[in-house]
């Protein structure tokens, strides 16, 4: 059986490049990946030290330097500088796999002196689409890994230099609460824009349902797919973060989990009930369209009533009757006023069919009961 190749990628799909049967751990890039970049922020409660970009021999004399380093890995491109890195820190192959076969959903693994953390990150170009973001967390370091520039921990940056808050006072585990709440949180103004959209859209449908319509509402259903994809998962991997105990976790730092754990309880609320919405959308421009068709049914309908006895009357004084031949054979053919009288006869029972219709509110009513309806009370 042949399957249809479809030049459109299926919405979170990501091949996966590892070939079947290979060993546990294979590293498999994406040869069209960027080439990875490495970041670097070192922070202690006194100092901090920023980066750009940095090479992984210049990466041990910070390590020692500072109770804190966080490595920001841009690109997937190269297996080799991704093994390196594991081997520098001591990161299961296993994890690394995952973090280049990026069609992970949000997870936690644990592993004997670290936690290897998935979760997906909203990127809204021209459709709305989530990037995988792996993240180590290990005894003083935090790594975190993506496919190409632009993220959501620019406000994370920001409270470092700045030293605002407890950041620079905490441990790494502070920091990935702090990345998995930037990650959460970025989903709120997209769901905000998504539920102006349906308010917009609920307000043109009533209005003036158009076929692009259509068109609209799917778009709408697939970005709250993409998203609750997103969500759902990262609450059962947060709720998991919570329960279960680590020596990379404090106390502490599980009480502000929880509140990130709460946001992802907010989120799932907002996407039920916009799903619900956008269903009803569907709903509502089905109605729009049949009440507009149902007008416009009754508007032939009536003219089309409206001329069936003039058309009758026209036919009949269109037979070819010899009124020479009986005075029953339309006498009033020769008749003077014959054609204006017949005329007045058609147009007062077409005004007396209008006024009929008017009386029954069949027509003629229907900006009335709008106005009824909106005028203040």
């Amino acid at each position: 059986m042949t399957v249809a190749s479809s030049t459109t990628p299926i919405p979170g799909h990501h091949p996966r490049r590892t070939p079947p049967g290979a060993p546990p751990g294979t590293l498999v890039a994406d040869p069209a990946a960027a080439a990875p970049r490495i970041a670097l922020m070192a922070y202690g409660p006194d100092a901090i030290e920023e980066r750009a970009e940095i090479s992984l021999e210049d990466i041990d004399a910070l390590r020692g330097a500072f109770p804190v380093l966080w490595l920001d890995i841009t690109g997937l491109g190269d297996a080799a500088v991704i093994r390196d890195i594991g081997k520098k820190f001591g990161l299961h192959t296993l994890a690394l796999e995952d973090v280049l076969n990026v069609h992970q959903r949000p997870k936690i693994d644990e592993y004997d002196d670290h936690l290897f953390i998935v979760c997906r990150m909203p990127h809204h170009e021209k459709r709305l689409e989530t990037e995988q973001v792996s993240l180590f967390l290990g005894k003083g370091f935090v790594i975190t890994m993506q496919e190409r520039p632009g993220d959501c921990f620019d406000a994370v940056r920001n409270r470092l230099r700045s030293r605002r808050g407890r950041i620079r006072d905490s441990g790494p585990d502070y920091l990935t609460y702090t990345l998995l709440d930037a990650v959460t949180d970025a989903f709120f103004p997209i769901l905000e824009s998504v539920g102006e959209a349906v308010t917009t859209m609920e307000e043109e449908i009533m209005a003036d349902p158009h076929p692009n319509d259509v068109r609209r509402i799917h778009g709408l259903k697939r970005d709250l797919l993409t998203i609750r994809r997103a969500v759902w998962p990262q609450r059962e991997m947060l709720s998991t973060l919570i329960r279960d105990e680590s020596p990379l976790i404090m106390e502490q730092t599980k009480l502000y989990l929880r509140d990130c754990f709460d946001h992802t309880f907010q989120l799932i609320d907002l996407i039920e009930t916009y799903r619900e919405l956008v269903s009803d959308l569907t709903d509502i421009f089905l109605s729009s369209q049949s009440t507009r068709m149902n007008e416009v049914m009754k508007v032939l309908t009536v003219i089309a009533t409206i001329f069936m006895p003039l058309t009758l009357i026209s036919s009949i004084y269109g037979m070819n009757f010899d009124s020479k031949a009986s005075w029953l054979n339309m006498p009033e053919l020769h008749w003077e006023y014959g054609y204006p009288a017949t005329l007045a006869v058609m147009a007062l029972i077409a005004i007396g069919m209008i006024l009929y219709f008017r009386k029954q509110r069949w027509i003629g009513n229907s900006r009335r009961r709008r106005q009824r309806t909106h005028s203040p009370e």
